[in-house]
């Protein structure tokens, strides 16, 4: 017995992979049309649902070949045959079909394998267009920005677009809007230099597509190539053949321009968010596929007006948390030159989506094997209070490095604070200096929480220090303390966000850090960036400020 081919028309829903099969008594199976083919593509059963779509009764198709009934169009009975090749290996097609005995309407139709009957296959799809609000628009709508990752967003608008609406779509971006944030003007009339960020193909992996379009290649489109054109104009192109620097750039790699001959009708669609062109999109069609015409372009034009923006969203998302991790590099010590006789380990958490905030520290070492230990915070965690903190930090830096002692320290940093051009704020500090061979260390506050000492048996000790008052109020009076620290006992600072939270008292939380640091530092083998992470990363359910920890131990 021959092999059997079950091909269906079924709803929008089910062509996105939302539905199987429908199920048997629901209402909206007057809409299906089922029909088998055996190997060859002839016709072996016809449905009613059938004959109400396409009119043709049973009887009278019954083992005629389906390209004589339906597919008669340019390219169409090419698809089928790659259609028959790919059930019968397992596999799966889709296709967006139009012209020849179909009419003026598109059906997307999906071929799938179908176990029994000897195998098989089941294909699911819906008349396409024309209709109010297309399926795929509509899906775009709801799918396009849905995060802000450049790339993903790219991905999404191909994904909305294939197949429902195109075989084939690319999308580039500018690349200067990228790399420089410069916005693309005129000058792309002599050539624009994009990004391609993301290219999908009907009824190929992600994988067999890549070796068309290279994800993230950058790449110069001549100022005749239709991209180029579509950029500089602002409006569609449509064409019906690559241009010769496409063709050429896919010869390189093989097979890619047999693959990229399969297209017949092409589209490149700008990309226009905010008044500022920000790329293209490339739409290609099979000549199973009606080519683009006046609708597809006011359909187009809705995804990329859509698709721009979300890109755009994207870009501007991916250069502010650019901007804030630049920003928070210069909040963290570089590589310290930590003297022989100390152990420190430090950590940094923002608070929730922030990767950047008001916590700072700073390793500096000190004449003698001794070194400088700070830590400061600044009232939020948002790029206002980071940018009063990069300052604190570096005239904090450049005070430790002159070894003045830690109580004149603060003293020449509050005058700093208290003269800076910047609205009123609140900054805490903490210096200490460490000194490995007395075994000792001076620290003084500025409005800071307490350090913690751990000794080696796991018990704990809140330093007992003057407070002084935070940085910027021009204080004029920071007094040190000498403490004395026990063979294997650990130092730690740190900031207000380990220790408070909205629904946490700061005798909960002290007394939580303190049993943290006991519990970690007494484990076998506990090292200090160990017990940095373990500390940072307790849970903090009600945590609405950065967390910073220093840990300092002097050898044994």
């Amino acid at each position: 017995m021959s092999r059997l081919v079950h091909v269906a028309v079924v709803s929008q829903t089910a062509r996105n992979g939302e539905a199987g099969l429908p199920r048997r008594h629901e209402p909206d199976l007057a809409g299906l049309a089922t029909f088998t083919l055996d190997a060859r593509g002839r016709i072996t059963s016809w449905s009613v649902t059938a004959t109400r779509m396409f009119g043709h009764q049973a009887r009278a198709v019954a083992g005629q070949d389906v390209c004589d009934v339906l597919m008669t169009g340019p390219g169409q009975r090419d698809l089928v045959n790659r259609a028959l090749a790919e059930v019968a290996a397992g596999q799966v097609h889709t296709a967006t079909v139009a012209g020849g005995s179909l009419g003026e309407g598109r059906f997307a139709i999906r071929w799938e394998p179908l176990d029994g009957l000897g195998g098989g296959a089941v294909v699911i799809a819906q008349r396409a267009w024309p209709q109010p609000a297309p399926g795929w628009l509509r899906d775009a709508a709801a799918r396009i920005g849905s995060s802000l990752d450049l790339v993903k967003t790219a991905a999404e608008v191909t994904d909305a677009a294939v197949p429902g609406f195109a075989d084939v779509a690319v999308i580039y971006v500018a690349e200067r809007l990228l790399a420089a944030d410069e916005l693309t003007s005129s000058r792309v009339a002599q050539g624009a230099v994009v990004r391609r960020l993301a290219s999908r193909q009907a009824s190929q992996p992600a994988d067999e597509t890549s070796k068309l379009a290279h994800p993230s290649e950058v790449i110069v489109l001549g100022p005749d190539t239709p991209g180029c054109r579509a950029m500089a104009t602002g409006g569609p192109v449509l064409f019906d053949s690559l241009d010769s620097e496409t063709a050429e750039r896919l010869s390189r790699y093989p097979h890619a321009a047999e693959r990229a001959a399969v297209y017949t009708s092409y589209m490149a669609m700008p990309l226009i968010a905010r008044g500022v062109v920000v790329g293209c999109a490339i739409f290609g069609r099979v000549p199973a596929s009606p080519p683009f015409n006046q609708c597809d372009i006011t359909l187009a034009g809705e995804l990329a007006s859509r698709a721009a923006v979300c890109l755009d969203n994207a870009r501007l998302y991916d250069r502010e948390r650019r901007t804030a991790l630049a920003l928070q590099q210069g909040l963290l010590p570089g590589r310290a030159r930590i003297p022989d006789g100390l152990e420190v380990a430090h950590r940094y958490r923002p608070v929730g989506d922030s990767v950047v905030g008001g916590d700072w520290h700073d390793i500096v070492a000190l004449p003698g094997g001794r070194a400088a230990l700070i830590v400061g915070d600044a009232m939020g965690h948002g790029p206002e209070a980071a940018a009063v903190m990069v300052q604190l930090r570096t005239a904090a830096h450049t005070l430790a490095g002159l070894d003045l002692p830690p109580e004149l320290m603060l003293r020449k940093l509050d005058a700093m604070a208290a003269g800076m051009a910047v609205a009123p704020f609140a900054a805490t500090c903490v210096y200490a200096v460490l000194d490995p061979w007395s075994r000792s260390c001076v620290i003084a506050q500025a409005g800071h929480q307490p350090p913690v000492l751990v000794l080696a048996d796991g018990t704990t000790r809140v330093l007992n220090l003057p407070p002084g008052l935070p940085l910027g109020l021009g204080e004029e009076r920071f007094e040190a303390s000498r403490i004395s620290l026990p063979p294997g006992s650990v130092l730690a600072l740190y900031t207000d966000g380990l220790v408070e939270g909205r629904t946490r008292t700061l005798d909960v939380g002290m007394a939580a850090l303190r049993d943290a640091l006991g519990r970690a530092l007494t484990k076998p083998a506990a090292s200090l960036p160990d017990t940095c992470l373990a500390v940072t990363e307790m849970p903090h359910e009600d945590a609405e400020d950065d967390m910073t920890l220093v840990l300092a131990r002097i050898r044994s």
